[in-house]
């Protein structure tokens, strides 16, 4: 049976569209936190490189971070890469480096990049590759925002450092060893399959390396790079014998080499520009500094106070991972390579971002980025427009300036969406909208759209589609974000076509067993268990019926109402990371990560206040195995973010917040565009978790949300705690 057809409602707008353990801590005094002056001293890039919980089978059970040096929003990530694989590069428990590689992704469940490792070594290197390593120990090993270091066991230590587009390395060899001083450089050698080609210079090493294949997809790339040594070359050959690799060696003696690199997606000359633009002949040691004075100004635009040492090691941990990406894709000039493999330029002063997990950032990492730079955010919103328009569709998952259509739901406008309401305007939203809304009819951007449009849910057995339950609430979603831009903008035409395509979500809902459940063409319900992983992506039925963020009270109703929407609430999270076999929370992965919040639409903010600090006090920590789940460039850090500041982004395309409580006594978000929020607990502890009256400079605020105004207009939350 057909239910509720709304193609017709939205031809009109598609006519439209052009192609930590807590502590107690003493009482803050009344006024906004100060900033330490070193935030970034507080900050563990290990964290998430070792496993903190149980591999589920959905990118194992480690944040997959790196510890590398790079800046917010880096184009490049120089890091360390272990022989043991993990998708970062780089395994906690492994003591043996194979390369420090310029290119890496951040807590993705699949690897790409890892490109153009450099290795120093004595003497000649071993002629089998897979012996080409060297061992050390943590306790020679320094990471901090913007720098990292190593000392191997057989003397030679390496320094790196950071700029957005390039980076400095300073190798010292030991007195000790006669062999010459050399290094190997690799551009046929990524985490996937690669190809490149190197020329030598009398002191430069520069060229290209091509790969991609992220998650199996079809994904290209190319990635260009220039390297300028301190001193000349006394031996070169090829790097066993071919052309994309090379073999260096300096003048006996040699004890300390430098060697500055820049990359480009356009080409070997752009890469050397952003080099020279960025670094201007500064030393290592000055390098070093600006780049912490920088991750300082962005990790101060949060500035906590109060709370333990811990604590704070975990919160800005956590905003550290969450700003790594997007990355800068554009060079210093503005040019970069587009979807279309064309070269284009960004508007003067802008930049162009890359590498967009969608189906995971759209749920709070791009609104968390938006809160703190509006600008920044806004090229981000524009960067997704720039490549819907280049690709002619909007893909979920892009890597560099290629499409790799992993995972499911069409999270990218949503996500610009969302950019939107919380204050990223600068960007072109209405061609946005356009595009978005004529995306709905691409196969590639919406496989099984017409099903969707026409039955109002993705059926069972949909050609292209994974996981058909999962994808129709993904795509209610988006409707609903986009919207809410609809209705920003003014298009009211357009809001309600949307509005009434998010609500397909009750299609789905089986009254009788009280889940969302997958359906089949004819409107039949195939046979069904709360617990299974059919029709739904990395969960199962349990988990996914709560995917529905941008109508919880209507889905409330559906279940019989606030008080027993609330007792499976209160079931469901009897285990916290239960992963997909159980009908349990499953927090290491997104489709459980707006479900904390879902108490507060019941009428019941208590039980979201308990059930978050219990997340963010026994799923998070400082410590290299500090992360449950993926990170996936941010998300899963953005969440504990969030979560430390007793808020949450609940709807996409919305500025409300949901509330929990705040973990520190006092914390003031500063915006970055003079707009600055400030909140104050201050008997804020571990016992002293429920919120037992809250007030927006002198009026209380009624209910636990936030207006959307308190994104413009700032102000200071006083919250009164008690047990």
């Amino acid at each position: 049976m057909r239910l509720h057809p709304v193609a017709a409602a939205l031809t009109s707008a598609v006519l439209l569209a052009s192609p930590l353990p807590a502590a107690s801590a003493a009482p803050a005094t009344a006024g906004p936190a100060r900033a330490t002056d070193d935030p970034a001293g507080y900050v563990n890039p290990f964290v998430g490189t070792a496993p903190g919980g149980t591999d589920f089978g959905h990118g194992g059970g480690a944040g997959n971070t790196f510890p590398g040096a790079t800046a917010a929003l880096g184009g490049i990530q120089w890091s360390p890469d272990t022989v043991t694989r993990q998708h970062g590069g780089y395994a906690y428990k492994d003591n043996r480096i194979r390369g420090f590689s310029l290119t890496h992704i951040s807590g993705a469940g699949c690897s790409d990049y890892g490109n153009v490792p450099f290795m120093p070594l004595t003497g000649r290197p071993d002629p089998d590759p897979a012996a080409r390593h060297a061992t050390f120990s943590h306790a020679n090993e320094q990471a901090s925002p913007g720098s990292y270091g190593v000392r191997f066991d057989n003397g030679i230590r390496t320094q790196i450092a950071v700029t957005q587009r390039s980076g400095i390395a300073r190798f010292t060899y030991p007195a000790h060893d006669a062999r010459p001083a050399g290094l190997t450089v690799d551009a046929g050698r990524a985490f996937n399959k690669a190809t490149g080609k190197i020329s030598i210079g009398s002191r430069t090493l520069s060229g290209y390396t091509d790969s991609g294949g992220f998650c199996h997809s079809s994904n290209h790339y190319r990635l260009y790079f220039h390297a300028v040594f301190d001193r000349p070359f006394a031996h070169t050959e090829p790097l066993d014998g071919k052309t994309s690799g090379a073999y260096v060696s300096f003048a006996p003696g040699t004890r300390t080499v430098t060697a500055r690199v820049g990359v480009s997606f356009v080409d070997v000359d752009a890469a050397r520009r952003n080099a020279t633009a960025e670094q201007r002949s500064r030393s290592y040691g000055v390098l070093r500094s600006a780049a912490r004075d920088r991750w300082n100004d962005w990790l101060g635009r949060i500035a906590v106070r109060g709370g333990t040492e811990t604590q704070r090691r975990v919160f800005y941990t956590a905003l550290y991972h969450a700003l790594l990406h997007p990355s800068a894709f554009s060079d210093t000039d503005g040019r970069y390579r587009g979807m279309d493999g064309r070269v284009h330029r960004t508007r003067p002063g802008h930049v162009q971002y890359a590498d967009f997990s969608g189906w995971d950032v759209y749920r709070s990492q791009g609104q968390l980025l938006a809160l703190l730079a509006p600008r920044e955010a806004s090229d981000v919103a524009q960067s997704i427009l720039e490549q819907g328009r280049q690709a002619g569709y909007f893909d979920r998952w892009t890597v560099a300036n290629g499409g790799t259509r992993v995972m499911v739901g069409d999270p990218l406008p949503a996500m610009a969406a969302s950019i939107h309401a919380f204050g990223g305007t600068d960007f072109d939203a209405r061609a946005l909208l356009r595009a978005a809304v004529a995306g709905r009819q691409d196969d590639r951007q919406r496989p099984g759209h017409r099903q969707y449009d026409t039955l109002g849910y993705v059926p069972v057995g949909t050609k292209g589609v994974w996981g058909s339950a999962a994808t129709t609430l993904e795509y209610a979603v988006a409707d609903g974000a986009l919207a809410r831009l609809a209705g920003r903008l003014g298009d009211t035409k357009t809001q309600t076509a949307l509005t009434r395509a998010s609500g397909n979500w009750r299609n789905l809902f089986n009254p009788v067993s009280g889940y969302i459940q997958p359906r089949n063409a004819d409107g039949s319900w195939p046979s069904f268990t709360p617990t299974q992983h059919s029709e739904y992506v990395e969960g199962n039925a349990a988990q996914y019926t709560w995917l529905v963020p941008h109508d919880l009270p209507g889905l409330f109703t559906a279940m019989g109402g606030n008080a027993a929407a609330t007792a499976r609430l209160d079931t469901f999270f009897t285990q916290l990371n239960a992963g997909a076999d159980k009908p349990y929370a499953y927090l290491g992965n997104e489709p459980s990560f707006n479900i904390p919040w879902a108490y507060d639409y019941a009428g019941r903010p208590d039980r979201t206040q308990d059930v978050v600090r219990r997340a963010l006090t026994t799923l998070f920590s400082d410590r290299p195995d500090g992360l449950v789940g993926n990170d996936d460039l941010g998300e899963m850090s953005s969440w504990a973010v969030w979560a430390s500041l007793g808020m949450y982004p609940q709807v996409p395309g919305s500025p409300q917040l949901a509330l929990a409580s705040p973990l520190f006594p006092a914390a003031t978000v500063r915006r970055g565009n003079g707009v600055s929020l400030t909140l104050l607990a201050p008997h804020a502890s571990a016992t002293n978790t429920h919120v037992r009256s809250l007030r927006l400079g002198e009026r209380p605020v009624s209910g636990p949300f936030l207006p959307g105004k308190v994104l413009t207009s700032g102000g200071v939350l006083r919250y009164r705690l008690t047990p």
